[in-house]
C-alpha cells in the first residue's frame, strides 16, 4: 500500500491571516515600519519573527485568547479528517511557532497532526523562539529548512502534498511531488518555473484530491 501525506504551511495556508499581524494591530504598531524592511530584504524572517513575538507584553492568558482569534479556513478540520481516514498522514509545516500551532490545532478538535515548526516559549509576558542552531532542519534565514523536511519525509512516504501561500513556501515546493499554492505562491511558482495547482481554499484540493481518486467522497 502506497503511503503518502499531506504536508501544509499554516499562517495564510491553513490560516486566513498570518499570526504576525495580529500580534502587529494589536500591540506591536512599529512592526509595520519592521515588515517593510523584512520585506526589503534587510531583515532576515526569523528575526523579523523574532521581534514581533517578543513584543506582545500580555499575560499568557491573553495571549492564548488572542491566539483563537486567529481566522482558520473552515474547510481545514473536515479536510484533515478525511485524509487521516483515507490512510494519509498530516503535518503542519511551518516558519512561525508551534506556541501557537498547537493551541488552535487543539481547539479544532484534531488529532494525530505532526506539527513541524520553530519551537515558541511563553517568557516575561512576551513568545520568545528556542531555536536549536546544530538541529538537521536549522535555516539561518527561517529557522526552519521547509525544503531540508519535505526531503527527509519523501525517504518515508511515496508521495508528499504541499500546500503553501508565500516565498518560504517555495523552497518545499521544488520537492514536493505536488503543490497547491494560494496567496502570493501561485506568481513566484511560475516565475520560478515550478509546476503547481492554484486554491483559494482547502476544499478545492480537496475537490481535486477527491477527483484524482486520493480521497472518497465525504
Amino acid at each position: 500500500m502506497e503511503k503518502w501525506a499531506f504536508v501544509s504551511d499554516f499562517d495564510g495556508t491553513i490560516s486566513k491571516k498570518d499570526f504576525y499581524w495580529l500580534v502587529i494591530e494589536r500591540y506591536f504598531p512599529e512592526g509595520r515600519e519592521l515588515h517593510k524592511k523584512w520585506k526589503s530584504g534587510e531583515w532576515k524572517d526569523i528575526d523579523f519573527l523574532s521581534k514581533v513575538f517578543a513584543s506582545i507584553n500580555q499575560d499568557q492568558e491573553q495571549i492564548y485568547k488572542d491566539i483563537l482569534t486567529v481566522p482558520i479556513d473552515e474547510d481545514v478540520p473536515d479536510f484533515v479528517r478525511l485524509v487521516q481516514a483515507a490512510g494519509g498522514d498530516f503535518y503542519i509545516l511551518s516558519a512561525g511557532t508551534n506556541y501557537y500551532i498547537d493551541l488552535i490545532i487543539k481547539n479544532l478538535g484534531l488529532e494525530n497532526i505532526t506539527v513541524l515548526s520553530n519551537k515558541g516559549i511563553y517568557r516575561d509576558k512576551n513568545i520568545y523562539l528556542d531555536i536549536d542552531t546544530g538541529h538537521w532542519s536549522y535555516s539561518e534565514r527561517y529557522g526552519i529548512d521547509k525544503a531540508a523536511v519535505i526531503k527527509r519525509l519523501k525517504k518515508k512516504y511515496n508521495f508528499i502534498y504541499f500546500a503553501g501561500d508565500s516565498e518560504p513556501d517555495s523552497h518545499p515546493a521544488a520537492v514536493a511531488d505536488v503543490t497547491y499554492a494560494t496567496g502570493f505562491l501561485p506568481e513566484i511558482l511560475d516565475e520560478k518555473g515550478i509546476s503547481h495547482k492554484k486554491f483559494n481554499r482547502f476544499r478545492d484540493i480537496q475537490d481535486d484530491l477527491i477527483a484524482q481518486g486520493r480521497l472518497p467522497k465525504p
